[in-house]
């Protein structure tokens, strides 16, 4: 059985929808068009989340209104995806960090610096 939505609830869902939808597409761009690894993991990570969250809010709103009560389960998911994205974000940049000193490279924001200088205080 398939409900429909009120103009009052479908409207925001759109909306939500479609910038959400905008957010992960901008965050994937940024995965294709950045130059090295350290900035490419930011857009997506930044991107992907934001456009995640309009679309579990888009999706909570559609839920709650079909069910006619609060539909919490897209909380936890975006309970999840917030304490999750970041921390795998950090420990993929670790790696890369740890791997480039294994190998005597110098992450980008520090090309031309020597590894045996201090860090310029601002």
């Amino acid at each position: 059985m398939i409900e429909t939505l009120s103009p009052w609830v479908a409207v925001p869902v759109a909306l939500l929808l479609c910038v959400g939808g905008i957010l992960t597409a901008i965050g994937a761009l940024g995965l294709l068009r950045l130059r090295n690894f350290y900035s490419r993991v930011h857009a997506p990570t930044l991107g992907t989340t934001l456009g995640l969250g309009c679309i579990l809010i888009a999706s909570l709103l559609a839920s709650s209104a079909i069910e006619q009560r609060p539909v919490l389960h897209e909380l936890l998911v975006g309970l999840l995806i917030v304490i999750s994205a970041p921390i795998t974000t950090m420990i993929l940049l670790r790696a890369a960090l740890a791997e480039d000193r294994r190998k005597g490279r110098l992450p980008p924001d520090m090309e031309g610096e020597s590894p045996d200088d201090p860090p310029e205080e601002s």
